[in-house]
């Protein structure tokens, strides 16, 4: 069963992490907000054109990978990759872009050097690329783009806290929304009452888990929630300034080497398949592991599973629908975990990075105008 503990202080929520804890928990609360923004923009004949690159950097690209799972043909290239494409590496990588594209860029505020840089290369590049633009900062440069359609999500999603939390599942949402949008409709006030239910319940487990200070995370998926599990680590990296590591593969995978990585005090945090066939493997490389016992299993899992493989056991919000779709809600637990891991470490999840090692939005730094363009 989810392990419950005390309750985060008073205390604890006044002085340090009030921000980052608040935008987790608002999400349920946006996600209605942000079908509906996608819904008015009428966008959905967009998904069935050939030649979309979806893009982001850092949590953006996660969710890049995340929206283009959920679109027929789309292509996810971080905008850090972009930024360094020739023409022709990309009329090779992309070649129904080159021909007739459509670019779509995600971002929290839009303001780092590869979101402007990226739009204005592929500009030049290809003239008749169209461009969209889907962000939480109605003020940044990339909203205000020339030649740039921008669907702007509600403010309160454009996180002020140094680590993208409520920004990243909107922008996800927002993304597989234009092309899902009816099923996500018809499933989301389900999704939302169970999220909203069970968040005290997520935080007891969070918290309680914490004290054991892991030095390494793993976090195990299969194909359809791969973004979710990079963004989990992420997190976990971001929040901890980088004093926990963490790895994110494959269930599959992980007998390919990866295995080696765990020890018997490392978190393994298991998001399984809603697909039954594919939780069949997921659950026997659980028990190879029980039986080597490598890791403290923590599993995600819908109420058919085999929790008493779990070390923990959370039950998964959004269990009957496709995983593809499952990353904007399944990522709140594993949120609140990096955030109670940060405050385990005395840092502030809002700022954990004091010194300035990284930042909320990339510092500036030259873009260099390449030969290749014209």
């Amino acid at each position: 069963m989810m392990s419950r503990g005390l309750g985060p202080s008073s205390e604890t929520r006044n002085l340090r992490g009030v921000l980052t804890l608040t935008e987790i928990r608002q999400q349920p609360e946006l996600w209605p907000a942000t079908l509906e923004c996608v819904a008015a923009c009428g966008l959905k004949s967009v998904v069935r054109e050939r030649g979309a690159i979806i893009c982001g950097a850092g949590t953006s690209a996660y969710a890049a990978s995340a929206v283009a799972a959920g679109w027929a043909n789309a292509l996810a290239i971080p905008t850090t990759d972009l930024l360094l494409y020739s023409k022709q590496e990309l009329a090779r990588v992309a070649p129904d872009f080159a021909a007739n594209g459509i670019l779509v860029s995600l971002a929290r505020s839009g303001d780092s050097p590869e979101s402007t840089g990226v739009i204005a290369r592929i500009q030049k590049m290809f003239p008749d690329a169209r461009h969209l633009a889907i962000t939480c900062n109605q003020n940044g440069h990339l909203a205000r783009s020339p030649r740039v359609k921008s669907i702007v999500l509600d403010p309160r999603t454009n996180d002020r806290s140094l680590a993208m939390t409520s920004s990243f599942s909107n922008l996800v949402l927002a993304g597989l929304g234009i092309a899902n949008g009816e099923v996500l409709t018809e499933q989301l006030p389900h999704i939302v009452d169970r999220v909203k239910s069970a968040l005290p319940d997520f935080e007891m487990a969070a918290q309680h888990l914490a004290p054991r200070m892991p030095t390494r995370v793993m976090v195990l998926t299969s194909a359809g929630l791969t973004p979710l599990g990079r963004e989990a680590c992420l997190k976990v990296i971001e929040m901890t300034a980088g004093r926990v590591t963490a790895l994110p593969e494959t269930f599959l995978g992980l007998r390919h080497g990866p295995m080696s990585f765990l020890r018997p005090d490392s978190f393994v945090l298991c998001v399984l398949s809603s697909d039954m066939d594919r939780r069949r493997y997921e659950e026997d490389l659980l028990r190879e592991l029980r039986q080597k016992n490598l890791g403290h299993l923590i599993i995600v899992g819908p109420p058919t599973t085999a929790s008493d493989l779990a070390h923990d056991f959370i039950p998964a919000v959004a269990p009957d629908i496709p995983d593809h779709l499952r990353i904007p809600f399944e990522i709140v637990f594993p949120q609140l975990l990096a955030y109670y891991l940060s405050l385990a470490l005395d840092l502030d999840p809002d700022n954990p990075s004091p010194d300035g090692v990284i930042t909320r939005v990339v510092q500036r730094f030259q873009l260099h105008e390449g030969s290749d363009i014209s």
